[in-house]
C-alpha cells in the first residue's frame, strides 16, 4: 500500500477539476502519513498551446489566466497546511502539462511519487487529444499513483 512506503517528496498536478481535487486529498494523506520532512509540491502547468491562435489578446488572456491559477494554488496550499502538512509549495508552470508533469517536474522538484488525478475526459475525447494522465502513467520514470474522484462527490 503506498502508505506503507517511503515517499518524501510528492508531486500533484491540479487542473481544477474533481478527479484532481481527490488527487491533492490523497497526496495531503501520503504527505502526512511520511512524516514532517515529506515535502509536497502542488503543480499547475497553463498550456500556453491554447493561446497560440489568440494573438491580440495573447499577453492579457494569459495574465488572467495565470491570476485565477495563483488564486487557486494558494487555497489548495492552504488546504494542505491546514491538514497538517508542514512543508508545502506550489508552483506555476507554462507549457506542456504532459510533458512537465511526466518529464521535466519530477527531476526538477525530486520527486518521489506523482498522485494525479484520474482523466475527466469521454471517449472520444481521450482518443483525439489523448489524457494527460494517461500519458504521465506511461511515460513517468517515478511512481505515479492515479486517484479517482468519489462518482458521489462529482459536480
Amino acid at each position: 500500500m503506498v502508505a506503507d512506503l517511503d515517499y518524501k517528496n510528492i508531486l500533484v498536478p491540479m487542473d481544477g477539476s474533481v478527479e484532481s481535487e481527490a488527487a491533492l486529498d490523497r497526496a495531503i494523506q501520503v504527505t502526512l502519513r511520511n512524516g514532517v520532512e515529506a515535502v509536497l509540491t502542488i503543480l499547475h502547468v497553463i498550456d500556453t498551446r491554447s493561446f497560440q491562435n489568440v494573438a491580440d489578446f495573447k499577453t492579457i488572456m494569459l495574465d488572467e489566466v495565470a491570476e485565477t491559477a495563483e488564486k487557486a494554488m494558494r487555497g489548495y496550499a492552504e488546504r494542505a497546511k491546514a491538514a497538517g502538512v508542514t512543508h508545502v509549495k506550489y508552483v506555476i508552470q507554462f507549457g506542456s502539462p504532459k510533458n512537465i508533469i511526466a518529464m521535466e517536474a519530477p527531476v526538477e522538484f525530486e520527486a518521489d511519487i506523482i498522485i494525479i488525478g484520474a482523466t475527466g475526459l469521454n471517449t472520444i475525447e481521450r482518443w483525439l487529444i489523448g489524457s494527460v494522465t494517461e500519458y504521465v502513467v506511461r511515460a513517468a520514470k517515478i511512481d505515479t499513483l492515479v486517484v479517482r474522484a468519489d462518482p458521489a462527490n462529482k459536480k
